[in-house]
Formats: C-alpha cells, structure tokens, sequence
C-alpha cells in the first residue's frame, strides 16, 4: 500500500532508538524525509546512517534534549529552515522515570511532567502553525498502555500519560478544520531498551531475574510474546499518511491484548 508520503517531511522525537527509531524508518520507508532528534549524537548518527542506508530518504539528525522548550523550538525551526516545511510530527520523548503513588519523590514527579506532559504541549504548539500553512498534517504521539491500566512502578507514566490524552483531544478539535488529525498510539509490552530495563528494576525489587521476569510477562500476553518495535511504527506511519483521512482524536493500544478494558 502506498500511503501518499512521499516527499513529506517528518519529526521524530527520540529517533535515535527503540520505538522512535522504527518510526523514522518506516516513514522514510514509505518516502518521507525525515529529521530525528535525540540528547546523544553518537547514536543520533548511527541511527540515521541505517535509514539512510536501507531507505532513499534525506534524514536530518538534530540533537536536543526535548525536555527543554529551547530544543524543542530549534527543532522545529531547524526543519522547516532545512525543508521549507513540516508536514508530519512524531511525538516521542521516551518513559518517564519508574515511580510508585506514595513514595516518588517532587524531583521525579517533575521530570516526568517535563518528559511526559509538558513534551507533548510544546511540540504541538510549536508544529501546528507550520502544518496550517499548507492546510495539512498529521500528528501522532506515542503513549503507553498505562492510560488504560496501570502499571506496578509506572504511577508516573499513567498521570502525565492522560494529561497527554486530554491535550491531543483538545488539540484534534481546534485543527480538524486545517485538515490536521492528531492522535495517540499507547503501547503496551514492546521490547525496547527501556522495556528491558524496567524489567531490570522490577526484578531487582522482588528478587527475579530479568530473563524470569520477562518469560513471565510474555506468558501472561494473550499472543504469546513480546510486540516488535516495527509493529507500532506501521500503524505510526498510516496515523501519519494520506491513507488517514478520517481518523482524529483517539488513542490506539498496540498491547497484543493485554490491556482486559473493553472500551
């Protein structure tokens, strides 16, 4: 299937890795150019030298912390002065830290707004007058299962996770009419990086090993097993494409039906 992409021009939060990374690539696969921006340049470049290698996109790396709003704004600016347009965003900033109700300290309770509430707000503001110029875009960010169901040790990511929810609702309806449709993916068990390394803590707590407590996790998954990052980067990439006409406002599980709610 054609998604009618090519030669649109995307912003991938968090690029350089995990899910972000599957996300550039399966855009640039479908003929997007596409800019990444990640806090470590090392692999900032080496993800953009695999693109590059096994797509023909033209892929932008621009380093940043996107917890801050000055990078954010340079990321931004930087695209459309490269470009001369944005047509697509891809919000991704990475978990925030573990954390349980009682015992998160204010320290961690603020970095996770920052990285998980806060990020979402400031990359939509600054986007959405690029994407009105052209009266077309799509913005997609990607949550996590715990707006549906809680996680142990993830209090954090489920309470700025909805605030995100509620701001890409509020934002679909302002900019329907520019043609801009705007929604979440929530992933439940991928296995990234950071995946393993809550399994890491988790186990670390209860005295399981991580290869335990992944086979455990994996059993309990009614498809068997733990989702591939590429898995979510395609329904990315149809949320960010042509083919999306007529979805906006809603979040989407990519959880291989972990998550019992049936709603």
């Amino acid at each position: 299937m054609d998604l009618g992409i090519r030669g649109r021009v995307a912003v991938v939060g968090g690029g350089s890795k995990g899910l972000g990374k599957a996300c550039a690539l399966s855009l640039a696969q479908e003929g997007a150019n596409v800019v990444i921006c990640s806090r470590n340049t090392e692999d900032l470049e080496t993800a953009a030298q695999e693109i590059r290698a096994s797509t023909d996109a033209e892929v932008l790396t621009v380093p940043g912390d996107l917890s801050q709003l000055p990078d954010i704004q340079n990321l931004i600016q930087t695209t459309v002065d490269h470009f001369g347009r944005l047509d697509i965003l891809v919000c991704n900033s990475g978990g925030p830290p573990e954390g349980r109700a009682v015992t998160t300290s204010e320290e961690t309770w603020e970095q996770a707004f920052q990285m998980a509430l806060n990020f979402f707000i400031r990359m939509g503001r600054e986007a959405v007058p690029h994407l009105k110029k052209q009266s077309w875009g799509r913005i997609v960010n990607i949550l996590a299962s715990t707006v549906y169901q809680p996680i142990d040790n993830l209090v954090t990511s489920g309470v700025t996770r909805m605030g995100a929810v509620a701001y890409a609702k509020s934002l679909a309806d302002e900019v329907g009419r520019d043609n801009i449709l705007v929604n979440n993916v929530a992933p439940g068990f991928l296995l990234t990086d950071r995946m393993v390394h809550i399994f890491e803590t988790r186990g670390a707590e209860t005295g399981v090993s991580t290869e335990e407590a992944l086979s455990a996790r994996s059993a309990s998954i009614p498809l068997g097993r733990f989702g591939r990052p590429e898995e979510l980067a395609d329904l990315v990439a149809f949320l960010a494409s042509e083919k999306n006409g007529y979805i906006t406002g809603t979040t989407i599980l990519v959880d291989g039906g972990v998550v019992r709610s049936v709603m």
